[in-house]
């Protein structure tokens, strides 16, 4: 099958983890607020999918958008990430393809969201990769035998190692469109996974971008552009990191006010990058440096 790699990924995805009973809520407020992809997972340990899917759902009957107008992206996690005292999607004594097809299915209903529609995943994340590259390999092949009607496109996360990547990518029927990572220093933020995936058109999504950074939100080309611009240091970060090309942002703020800021700074950096060009570049520079550290 070609690739579908090309799929369209979002710049700012908002991301629902360890949000709990306030999961239903905060989505709902996150689409409201112009939220338009959504990453969440079939691992209850942390996050509350069937509450993601109940707000998806009222944001369409309410009319504020449409299912086609959204990203929806969920996870596969493996044993070794859930925690059965707190419910898990499949049986944990069940044939590993079988615990995959369990996870889909599980999504699937929770994402059953358009009246009269069959419900579709936008993307299905591998959590992360399993303890041998023969494991992993056959829960992918799982996945790849949904794409393109009820999965359309395929990625995968927590996977800092070169070599499983490159393992994959080459061993897969259908290439991963999006790796999603941690972004900090004891990952060499990210450096080597992203120059691949730029190098192979797959998309790059970082997390704990605000969280795992306090140094680089006081650094200087950060607090440049945020004053130059008029948004705030978590914006500036988030659009330096964005603009390197093929960069998506998790952003799981709580406040409704940032989730509208956040969204509107990518166009205002837009705007502000075509009349500030030289500006921009040099800014650009200058947090780069910092990320050889």
């Amino acid at each position: 099958m070609a690739s579908l790699r090309s799929l369209y990924v979002p710049r700012m995805l908002y991301g629902t983890a360890w949000k709990q009973a306030r999961t239903e809520a905060l989505v709902l407020q996150a689409i409201q607020s112009g939220f338009r992809a959504i990453d969440t997972a079939a691992q209850p340990k942390h996050y509350q999918e069937d509450l993601v899917g109940n707000a998806v759902r009222s944001a369409i009957q309410r009319g504020i958008v449409k299912r086609k107008e959204l990203y929806i992206q969920t996870k596969f996690t493996s044993i070794a990430g859930q925690d059965p005292s707190r419910g898990m999607p499949y049986d944990k004594n069940a044939k590993l393809e079988d615990q995959v097809h369990a996870s889909i299915a599980s999504s699937l209903r929770n994402f059953s969201v358009d009246v009269g529609e069959k419900p579709y995943l936008d993307c299905l994340v591998l959590h992360s990769p399993l303890p041998s590259m023969a494991e992993t390999l056959r829960v992918w092949r799982v996945l790849e035998s949904y794409v393109p009607h009820q999965i359309r496109s395929l990625g995968i996360s927590n996977v800092y190692s070169l070599s499983v990547l490159e393992n994959l990518f080459g061993n897969a029927n259908i290439q991963p469109s999006v790796v999603q990572n941690r972004f900090c220093q004891e990952v060499g933020y990210g450096k080597e996974i992203y120059g691949f995936c730029k190098e192979k058109d797959i998309v790059f999504q970082s997390f704990w971008t605000l969280t795992a950074n306090p140094e680089l939100l006081a650094s200087k080309p950060v607090g440049s552009l945020a004053d130059e611009m008029g948004i705030s240091r978590q914006a500036a970060l988030y659009n330096l990191l964005v603009r390197k090309g093929g960069w998506s942002i998790l952003n799981g703020t709580t406040n409704e006010e940032r989730m509208e800021s956040d969204l509107a700074s990518l166009d205002k950096f837009d705007e502000w990058a075509a009349k500030n060009r030289e500006r921009k570049a040099e800014l650009e520079k200058d947090f780069e440096s910092l990320l050889v550290r």
